[in-house]
């Protein structure tokens, strides 16, 4: 049976939700079977009923497994699992098909991690980041001001790149051989504050979409990146299409 490793610096709730997925992936759980208890879960692993709570929440949120109220909890296949797969590149995400825009570089430097980064990103609070921040423009007009957020040692020669003309997807993948196998995105609104609205032209408290990704490399997490978009130009779009057995 696989083990929590309490040497690795990969935080034991993304260890164990690993775990428990891979179980459900190879059918060691089949669909309909319910999991052990919480308590059940503590002891086999040896970890707080909080780091069990928080990876079983995962895979509820991603539609592995289905909670029941007074009953438990359950293997549940979802929409995802039976073969929807995300077809929209980066540019396609964020605006209709056939729009070109201009990009300017704001910022690109090494940080450290502030806030809840740390956790965003699944690093030790002393490993370096890197910080890339820009500002997106159709005919002239800033629509969409990104932040991005990479562990420095996942590819520290991003540093020397020109970020107008390449994304960082198509770096990773293209120069640097990093594969992107997943990426979880969060789309909400929110409104813009003082620094925010001088990039994007509105008043302040304006709303604007805000999009949170988190982009990975198998289990590795190798960057998060946090969007806002203006709503009153251009369209969102996000195209889905069955896998083809």
């Amino acid at each position: 049976m696989e083990l929590i490793d309490r040497e690795d610096h990969q935080k034991l709730y993304l260890q164990l939700y690993v775990i428990l997925k891979k179980k459900i992936e190879n059918s060691e759980w089949p669909v309909g079977s319910q999991i052990p208890t919480e308590e059940e879960l503590c002891k086999t692993f040896n970890v707080s009923r909080a780091t069990v709570r928080t990876a079983v929440l995962e895979l509820v949120r991603q539609g592995y497994l289905k909670r029941q109220q007074g009953k438990g909890t359950f293997i549940f296949r979802s929409m995802v699992s039976e073969g929807l797969t995300m077809l929209t590149n980066f540019r396609e995400l964020f605006f209709e098909e056939g729009l070109d825009f201009d990009t300017n570089v704001l910022a690109r430097t090494v940080m450290m991690p502030v806030d809840d980064l740390d956790s965003k990103l699944d690093i030790a609070k002393d490993k370096h980041v890197i910080y890339i921040k820009r500002l997106r423009f159709i005919d002239s007009e800033p629509v969409l001001l990104q932040e991005s957020y990479i562990p420095y040692h996942i590819c520290p020669l991003l540093l020397e790149e020109d970020l107008r003309q390449q994304s960082v997807f198509d770096l990773f993948e293209k120069k640097y051989g990093i594969k992107i196998t997943r990426v979880k995105n969060y789309v909400e609104i929110t409104y813009l504050n003082a620094d925010e609205s001088s990039f994007i032209g509105l008043p302040e408290a304006s709303p604007v979409i805000l999009l949170n990704q988190y982009f990975y490399s198998g289990e590795t997490l190798i960057m998060y990146t946090r969007s806002i978009k203006r709503t009153d130009r251009f369209k969102f779009l996000m195209e889905l299409e069955r896998k083809v057995a």
